[in-house]
């Protein structure tokens, strides 16, 4: 197994979707050039559950807002930090280090590491 990933879920007004995608793909681009094995960033398109806690209500999302879902895959904890250390300090991604400037509520975005216990 061995392999770690990142993950995040953040509410993103909906008027912002396609300036979003074009920062993420600038993102997911650095973030493979340092060496991630995988980028991927989804928007939400089947979000209103019934019986199950929906995305929206765990990204506490408004009027307006949709859900991004996305993840980062790396070979292990210690190759995340290495390529996180290495994208942080990407100039390309500086637009990132400033909250205020993001296209979303950073303090409404969940985020973690998982250990990847099945992969197929």
């Amino acid at each position: 197994m061995g392999k770690y990933v990142d993950g995040y879920v953040l509410p993103l007004p909906q008027d912002s979707l396609e300036e979003y995608k074009k920062m993420a793909d600038l993102a997911g681009s650095v973030w493979k050039e340092h060496g991630a094995l995988e980028y991927i960033e989804c928007v939400g398109d089947d979000l209103d559950q019934q019986e199950l806690i929906s995305f929206k209500t765990a990204a506490g999302t408004k009027q307006n807002e949709t859900v991004v879902f996305a993840w980062i895959v790396f070979e292990s904890k210690e190759h995340r930090d290495q390529v996180n250390k290495a994208v942080m300090a990407d100039p390309r991604l500086a637009c990132m280090a400033n909250p205020d400037a993001m296209l979303f509520d950073c303090k409404r975005m969940a985020y973690g590491g998982f250990k990847v216990i099945v992969s197929h």
